[in-house]
């Protein structure tokens, strides 16, 4: 059997072309987005933990980036991404109890995710500026 007939028998691996995305796969992809998001975001938490034990002058200037329109943007989208990852986290807990695996449920799911991880996030935010 020559090489050519060899590969032309061969089945095609799936791709994301073929797929039509699916709100479970969009989630899903977040998910590890937003995972990958939350280590840099905790090197941010790290330094300005750092600066707090360093000096005043430090923690100041780190404040002063934080405390910037940027920085209020980076930390709003790490506040975002950390509460997204943790319901991420708590729908797949579920599946893994065998519930809700059902593809209308999924679906349903899925969007509660987003739509509560932005409710939280905005929650968090408006007591955060409350209390300060």
């Amino acid at each position: 059997m020559s090489k050519t007939t060899l590969h032309a028998n061969r089945p095609l691996s799936p791709h994301l072309q073929i797929y039509k995305p699916i709100p479970t796969m969009v989630m899903s992809i977040v998910h590890r987005i937003t995972g990958g998001a939350l280590y840099f975001g905790t090197l941010l938490v790290a330094w300005w933990l750092i600066a707090a034990a360093t000096n005043e002058d430090y923690f100041n200037f780190v404040n002063a980036i934080y405390g910037s329109w940027i920085g209020l943007l980076v930390l709003l989208g790490y506040t975002w991404a950390l509460l997204h990852h943790m319901i991420g986290g708590i729908r797949h807990l579920i599946w893994d109890t065998g519930r809700g695996l059902e593809k209308e449920t999924t679906t349903k799911m899925a969007w509660a995710s987003l739509v509560l991880s932005i409710t939280l996030t905005i929650l968090v935010w408006i007591v955060a500026f409350t209390i300060v």
